[in-house]
């Protein structure tokens, strides 16, 4: 959604979308080109019809009878409706063996898709063709020279921030845009397709749907070719640009200008296209069935898709475990034995979500020849195909199709569709094959569940993120000590493993924090995620700065400097709020009182080798080997600090520009004792009064509301 704009600011916005929508935007409703009016012989025959591209009809407010014996849309390209055009099947989407005979209409609009291979310069006419009397109930002819719409070819997305890159960004139609090859490293917080107006994208954006139409944040892409759709009544016409936009901290991670003079085809309908992220992108059923079972632990989500059903299963799974769901082997109680179920895990050998199918013919571990079987291994063939796979936020979910019909007799269920039927469900360990072993008690059905497979809007579940509570555990605190040279250097944030959970429950100049909220990136000091540093009164230190120096682009821009705020940000808060703040360093006043930063060198940044792999990564050491260092043209920037004895005991490496990029530095006199890594007592110790008193307060606070709200 939105956000609105500040005072003061609102009448400019409107003036200048006003202005773009004089300029751009396509009279409503759009249809395309207008050919003709069907001219009409018999049987009522009336429409008007237009080119929605250079393959696609589209016939408006249709009339017909449906009277005659043999009647069909027919095109060709003779110089009147004959015998020798060609069969157009409208609906396009028929079950029959034979194309359907044309029903009655009496105001439709019809959408035609030539055949294979012809396009509308390859036709001179559209007839309603009666094949068995050879009668041509009415037609309109195709203009010579007709122009119809088509797609427009745009450029890739500009690289900014978060690893961001695309193929050529394609307008299929009004609503429509298609961009291969992505590459999201997916560590944004709070990141969406972002379209809007004016000449670059700001905070007036609107968000846009996934290519599976959720509006969560965006998950990492690695290389895939996906499509989105705008949203409501907003088409392509009606926006300057297409972004991956970080609403939180309105930050811009790459873009594309959208050009005014658009002729793209209209939005009918009538775009199909397979994209890669078929098989990658994460599942969510277009229907809104979706059921809690196994004491809540698995989401099971179907969907009815022609002859096959697509399920997706959705838990938190450890490395060697896998989820498994199917037809119950016996009507109105739990039974394993005759059961036909599907196992989904996660392969971490290839990295790749797994389905299998299975038959249960004895329980027991399977010998080749009985027992809880794949049914390859028996024999039979596999009907569990795969749909699509994901792993995030210790969450494993899993996309996938199988018939409705039993393809084997004797290892197979039917899936029904007029009642409901009894399922099971398991957890279990998977044995050196990859294969389904024993599971224990309570890891499988213990009482009837039963699911009606034909059903719609059939939704119990209270959502993924009942599941993902908890989370992975964060990594542990570093600590640098006894140096007193560093380099300072942008990196991911490390999801829920790093940069919130790290700055979790600490005591912060007395108070009690409860985690940083973080936008993606991170300060990485001598190579560590946001390190505790211990310097010395009297000591001066030396800062090597790779944060960025370009200040067009804030994405990249990152000065250092150090603080007593826990926050930073100082060149982006107002005056009264900057005075708040004491820097000791990396911040220099011009000769009329305005701040600058000092510690403006080029920008280097640990990049994901793929996408963030932060949760598979137990330790910060594995993580490191998922990233690369990349690093601009251009030097560091060096700044020096010498301690003075009058500082305070806790202050902050921060960014000059953004909010919650750093952390601690610790200030202690010549000869403290420092804490070894994983060795927080010193702190611990002389935190625990305020801590107790700070608990006492969050107490104190939630009791009062309590009794508020009575």
């Amino acid at each position: 959604m939105a956000q609105a704009p500040p005072r003061g600011v609102l009448p400019l916005v409107l003036l200048i979308l006003n202005v773009g929508t004089i300029y751009c935007r396509r009279p409503e409703p759009y249809y395309g080109r207008f050919i003709g009016k069907l001219t009409q012989y018999a049987h009522g025959i009336r429409g008007m019809v237009y080119a929605v591209d250079e393959s696609t009809v589209f016939v408006r407010g249709f009339a017909y009878d449906g009277t005659g014996p043999d009647a069909y849309f027919w095109v060709g390209d003779s110089p009147q409706p004959s015998p020798e055009g060609i069969l157009v099947p409208y609906p396009e989407d028929y079950v029959s063996r034979d194309p359907p005979v044309l029903a009655a209409h009496t105001n439709s609009d019809i959408l035609l898709r030539l055949p294979p291979g012809k396009r509308l310069r390859d036709i001179k006419w559209l007839s309603v063709w009666c094949r068995r009397f050879t009668v041509n109930f009415g037609d309109v002819f195709i203009p010579s020279g007709l122009d119809p719409p088509r797609p427009r070819v745009l450029p890739e997305f500009k690289r900014l921030a978060h690893g961001l890159r695309s193929g050529n960004i394609s307008v299929l139609d009004a609503k429509t845009f298609y961009i291969p090859n992505l590459h999201y490293d997916g560590a944004g917080p709070d990141a969406y397709f972002w379209v809007g107006n004016g000449t670059e994208p700001n905070p007036f954006g609107t968000k846009v749907p996934n290519e599976q139409g959720s509006l969560h944040p965006l998950r990492g892409y690695l290389g895939e070719d996906i499509e989105i759709v705008l949203p409501g009544k907003l088409t392509a016409y009606d926006v300057d640009w297409l972004a991956v936009w970080c609403v939180e901290y309105r930050h811009n991670f790459g873009h594309v200008l959208i050009p005014k003079d658009l002729d793209v085809p209209p939005a009918l309908g009538q775009t199909k296209i397979t994209t890669s992220s078929t098989t990658s992108q994460t599942p969510i059923s277009a229907s809104n069935n979706c059921k809690e079972i196994l004491d809540k632990r698995l989401q099971v989500r179907w969907e009815i898709q022609g002859d096959h059903v697509q399920v997706t299963l959705a838990a938190r799974l450890r490395k060697d475990q896998y989820m498994a769901f199917g037809l119950s082997g016996a009507e109105g109680r739990p039974a394993m034995l005759g059961a036909d179920v599907v196992v989904a895990y996660w392969d971490i050998r290839a990295n790749q979500p797994r389905v299998v199918d299975y038959s249960i013919s004895h329980l027991a571990q399977c010998d080749g020849e009985r027992g809880v079987c794949p049914d390859l291994r028996l024999g039979g063939s596999n009907d569990a195909i795969l749909v699509s796979g994901l792993q995030k936020d210790g969450v494993t979910t899993i996309s996938y199709r199988r018939p409705l019909l039993a393809t084997e007799a004797d290892r197979d269920k039917e899936v029904l569709t007029s009642r409901p039927q009894s399922v099971i469900a398991a957890f279990g360990p998977l044995n050196s094959r990859y294969e389904a072993n024993a599971h224990s008690f309570m890891d499988t059905t213990r009482s009837d569940v039963q699911i009606d497979f034909g059903t719609t809007n059939d939704n119990t579940c209270l959502g993924l993120a009942e599941l993902d509570a908890g989370g992975p555990a964060p990594w542990p605190p570093r600590i640098i000590a006894h140096t007193t040279n560093f380099t300072a250097r942008i990196g991911p944030a490390g999801g829920r493993r790093g940069y919130t959970p790290i700055t979790d429950n600490t005591i912060d100049n007395g108070f009690l924090s409860f985690g940083h909220p973080s936008w993606g990136i991170a300060w990485y000091i001598n190579d560590q995620l946001i390190p505790e540093i211990y310097v010395e009164r009297g000591e001066t230190y030396t800062f090597a700065v790779e944060g960025g120096d370009d200040r067009t682009n804030p994405a990249k821009f990152h000065p250092f400097y150090i603080s007593d705020s826990s926050e930073g940000g100082f060149g982006q808060k107002k005056p009264e709020d900057q005075r708040k703040q004491r820097v000791f360093a990396g911040v220099a006043y011009d000769n009329e009182g305005y701040p600058y930063p000092t510690a403006v060198g080029r920008y280097c940044e640990w990049t994901h080798k793929t996408t963030d792999q932060a949760l598979q990564s137990e330790t910060f050491e594995q993580y490191m080997e998922t990233l690369q260092l990349e690093c601009e043209p251009g030097e560091p920037s060096v700044l020096n600090w010498t301690v003075a004895h009058e500082t305070p005991d806790l202050l902050y490496y921060q960014c000059y520009t953004h909010n919650n990029l750093g952390w601690k530095i610790h200030v202690v006199d010549p000869g403290t004792p420092i804490p070894l890594p994983g060795d927080k007592s010193a702190i611990t110790n002389m935190a625990t009064p305020l801590l107790s008193l700070s608990l006492s307060l969050v107490s104190l606070t939630a009791l009062y509301s309590m009794v508020r709200s009575r």
